[in-house]
C-alpha cells in the first residue's frame, strides 16, 4: 500500500457554484503573485504533514483546475480529482427536473469515497483556514481511536464575519471536555455595532456572543464516515421532495444526527486564526490586502509554490 493511502488525506470540496458571489470563487486570484485561496490551503496542508489531496469538482471544471494548479502543487502533493455529479445517487433515485445545484457537502464526500483510502480532513476550497487549523486536524487524524472518533476545527465567530454581507455558519455547542454537543446551521449572520446578529426571518434579530464557537466546515474523519453518509443519504432524498431544487445534504447535519444518537464524539480544536474568504465580490480587496501583508511579514514565500 502506498504511503499516501495510509497517511491522512486532505479532501477539498470545490464543486459549489458560488451563487452569492456570482462566479467560481475557487478561481479568484488573491495572493500577491496571483495565488488562489485553494493554493494557500494546499500549501498550509503540506506544511502540516498532508501529502495526498483529493479535490472534488464538477467534471466540466477539471481543465480549469489543472490549468490553475498546473505542476506547481503536484511537485509538493499527490493530487487526485473526484467528480460531484447530480446523477450519482442511490439506486431508485434520480435528480429532479431543473436541479442544477450540487447536493451539498455530504454528497461531495460520498462522490469522493472511492479515493478516501485513509482518515481524512475535509475543507472548502474557497475558505482560508490558516496553518494552525491544518496542524490541529492532521495531528488528531494521526491518533484516531475508533470509527466514532471525529474532529472539528472551531473558530470564534468574531474571526469569521464578512464586512460586506451576511454569512452562513454552523453554530456549535461545546461541553467542558472540549467535545461538540450540537451544531445548528445558521444561514444569516451579520456584524453590527453591538456584535454579531443572526436572523431566520429577516425581521427578528438575536445577538450572538463574538466568542461563539462556529464551524467553518473543517472536519477530521475516519474512513467509516462514508458508510454513515451512505446510510443517511436515501432518507435525505426522500425528505428533499418538499424542496427538490435547493435541498442540500449537509455534512454537519449528519454529524449532529450521529452525536444525538450517541454514535460519534467530536473533539473541537479551537484555532485563534481568522477566517478569510470571498463570499461577495466586495470581499476581494480586503482579502488581497490580507495575503499581501502575510507575504510581506514572511509568513508565506513569494511566489507561494515553485
Amino acid at each position: 500500500m502506498s504511503q499516501a493511502s495510509v497517511k491522512p488525506i486532505l479532501l477539498v470540496m470545490a464543486a459549489g457554484l458560488g451563487s452569492r458571489y456570482g462566479g467560481l470563487k475557487q478561481m479568484e486570484p488573491v495572493g500577491p503573485d496571483g495565488e488562489t485561496i485553494l493554493e494557500y490551503s494546499l500549501f498550509d496542508a503540506r506544511r502540516a504533514g498532508f501529502e495526498h489531496a483529493v479535490i472534488i469538482i464538477k467534471r466540466e471544471m477539471e481543465a480549469d483546475f489543472r490549468r490553475l494548479l498546473g505542476d506547481k502543487a503536484a511537485r509538493h502533493m499527490d493530487i487526485q480529482y473526484a467528480y460531484q455529479d447530480l446523477r450519482n445517487l442511490p439506486e431508485g433515485f434520480a435528480p429532479p427536473d431543473g436541479r442544477k445545484k450540487p447536493w451539498g457537502t455530504g454528497h461531495a464526500v460520498l462522490c469522493a469515497a472511492p479515493l478516501l483510502t485513509a482518515p481524512f480532513c475535509a475543507v472548502n476550497a474557497d475558505d482560508y483556514y490558516g496553518g494552525t487549523a491544518f496542524r490541529l486536524c492532521y495531528d488528531h487524524l494521526l491518533r484516531l481511536r475508533d470509527d466514532g472518533d471525529f474532529a472539528m476545527v472551531g473558530y470564534l465567530l468574531k474571526n469569521t464575519l464578512s464586512g460586506t454581507g451576511h454569512v452562513a455558519r454552523g453554530v456549535c455547542s461545546v461541553d467542558e471536555n472540549g467535545c461538540l454537543t450540537g451544531i445548528v446551521e445558521r444561514t444569516h449572520i451579520i456584524p453590527s455595532m453591538d456584535g454579531p446578529l443572526m436572523t431566520e426571518d429577516l425581521q427578528t434579530y438575536r445577538r450572538l456572543s463574538p466568542d461563539t464557537v462556529i464551524s467553518m466546515n473543517m472536519w477530521g474523519f475516519p474512513r467509516a464516515i462514508t458508510r454513515r453518509l451512505r446510510e443517511a443519504f436515501p432518507a435525505f432524498l426522500n425528505n428533499a421532495a418538499a424542496s427538490p431544487l435547493t435541498a442540500e445534504f449537509f455534512l454537519p447535519t449528519v454529524v449532529d444526527d450521529l452525536l444525538k444518537a450517541g454514535e460519534a464524539r467530536v473533539t473541537v480544536h479551537i484555532t485563534p486564526d481568522s477566517w478569510h474568504g470571498i463570499t461577495y465580490r466586495e470581499d476581494k480587496p480586503p482579502v488581497r490586502s490580507h495575503f499581501a501583508r502575510m507575504a510581506k511579514e514572511g509568513k508565506y514565500p513569494r511566489p507561494l509554490m515553485v
